[in-house]
């Protein structure tokens, strides 16, 4: 990979469409020495569509451990005895102090989440309410559910009170899931993710990098999301809790060194060129002292706490984004065009993924 490549990159991916598979495997094939160019260029990519803008996310862990599904990496699976806080429903009163707290120090999405394989109709009323109340009370912030799978039914329960985003993870490659997880499989996943997109929520769907995948397994898991036109792609990088299968084990997680993931971050840029991007949970392990990095090839972080692991303090995260010159969605600049409209403008400029051979 040479600087005539990257350009060739850069102008392919500015032009809305996605790069071929075997640009993107390059790019994870590059030799460190590149990786300050890739990112780079990747931020030229960045910079076109988003400019300096920065959207901040807020999770809400609305009931915590306990989870029936096997899924080897998660602290709140049944068969974790990751050391994690165990809870049931928080209250409405406890969802709207987590929600002020975020949203005072500048979050414009609030992701609500619970772990489960999916949520009976009593479990998605409940949500419902929630979401209707944060609207009522923040009536700016946007909201993004996260319940497991659902039916369209369910989503559109979500959409009507007011939840404008669906998130539900692919997290790996078809051919990689049944090493992963044995309770459901990759196309329940999409189709979780297609039923969210037909209610009329705007799909989050994203990957976790660390779970035992080939190069080509990851570039197939972004074409993959890329082919369900999902308006957000966050990147996780596996943080393996002790109690967890995936703990110790040849995960890969190992092997993340931060120049590694910002050659994912960057590749998964390159295929998503026009849509939220978000560097996730993992990254102030991963990225280390090259957080602000990241930051040059996406366009979201979660500000705080993830769901069972704490994050950087937010007055770092607002500090990185004032020291990069960038500004925060919702605070310093306008939010109407970040990505929140699953509409026939964006929709038009994507061009129909490649398939990787």
């Amino acid at each position: 990979m040479d600087c005539a490549t990257l350009d060739r990159l850069v102008e392919t991916a500015c032009a809305g469409a996605t790069v071929d598979p075997a640009d993107a495997l390059a790019v994870l094939a590059a030799d460190d020495d590149l990786v300050l160019s890739i990112v780079a260029a990747a931020g030229r990519v960045r910079r076109h569509f988003f400019g300096r803008r920065v959207l901040l996310n807020h999770l809400v862990n609305l009931k915590s451990g306990m989870c029936p599904e096997d899924c080897h990496y998660c602290s709140q699976a049944l068969s974790s005895t990751a050391d994690i806080p165990r809870y049931s429903w928080l209250s409405p009163e406890q969802i709207e102090q987590s929600v002020a707290a975020g949203v005072a120090q500048g979050a414009s999405t609030v992701c609500l989440v619970a772990a489960g394989r999916g949520p009976s109709q009593r479990e998605v009323e409940r949500v419902a309410a929630a979401v209707a109340g944060i609207r009522r009370t923040h009536p700016d912030v946007k909201i993004c559910t996260c319940l497991g799978f659902l039916d369209e039914t369910k989503a559109a329960t979500l959409a009507d009170a007011g939840a404008h985003r669906y998130n539900h993870n692919l997290n790996t490659a078809a051919a990689n899931y049944p090493e992963v997880c044995a309770t459901h499989t990759f196309a329940d996943r999409v189709a979780t993710v297609r039923a969210a997109t037909s209610a009329g929520l705007s799909p989050c769907s994203g990957l976790i990098v660390g779970l035992g995948e080939s190069d080509e397994q990851l570039v197939e898991v972004a074409y993959a999301l890329r082919e369900l036109a999902v308006d957000s792609v966050p990147v996780n990088f596996l943080l393996p809790f002790e109690g967890t299968p995936l703990a110790g084990g040849p995960s890969g997680a190992a092997a993340l060194t931060p120049l590694r993931a910002l050659k994912v971050l960057a590749m998964v840029r390159f295929v998503h060129p026009d849509v939220e991007v978000r560097c996730s949970a993992g990254r102030e392990h991963h990225l280390r002292s090259l957080q602000p990095l990241a930051l040059e090839i996406c366009t979201s972080i979660f500000l705080g706490d993830y769901l069972t692991s704490e994050g950087q303090p937010g007055a770092a995260d607002l500090a990185t984004i004032a020291d990069l010159g960038f500004e925060v969605v919702g605070r310093d600049a306008d939010a109407g065009e970040v990505c929140w409209g699953h509409d026939e403008r964006v929709l038009s400029r994507r061009s129909a993924p490649a398939s990787i051979t």
